[in-house]
């Protein structure tokens, strides 16, 4: 369904730390990368992007926005969670099990440093 996501940073080699720590959880490595901005993913797939925005204006975050990556094991998530506290990220939701959404979906959230949202999700059985 996607092409790609991507979120706004205002410090390019930041993120780009804070996302090889935190997407590496997950098995994901840097892609294409350029002056402004830094891709995830094998390209022929999805791809998630962090750049400077294009308008030259500071990156700001989107009430309701979120981008949720799937692990896969709980023990990914487990990582995910702590990677990125380590990393510089903040808490939005300890790892655990989510009922509401779906029995079996286990999940955290953190924000990055820039205060965009982000997530890893599993949603096979223990």
């Amino acid at each position: 369904m996607f092409s790609h996501v991507t979120f706004g940073t205002n410090d390019l080699a930041r993120a780009g730390a804070f996302y090889d720590a935190v997407l590496g959880t997950l098995g994901h490595a840097r892609g294409l990368e350029r002056e402004t901005f830094i891709s995830y993913g094998d390209g022929a797939g999805a791809r998630f992007f962090i750049m400077h925005p294009f308008d030259g204006s500071p990156a700001s975050v989107g009430n309701g926005v979120h981008a949720a990556f799937v692990a896969e094991s709980r023990a990914h998530v487990d990582a995910f969670h702590a990677a990125a506290l380590a990393a510089g990220g903040t808490d939005e939701g300890a790892p655990g099990l989510r009922p509401r959404y779906h029995e079996d979906y286990y999940a955290a959230y953190v924000r990055d440093p820039d205060g965009n949202k982000i997530q890893a999700v599993c949603r096979k059985r223990a």
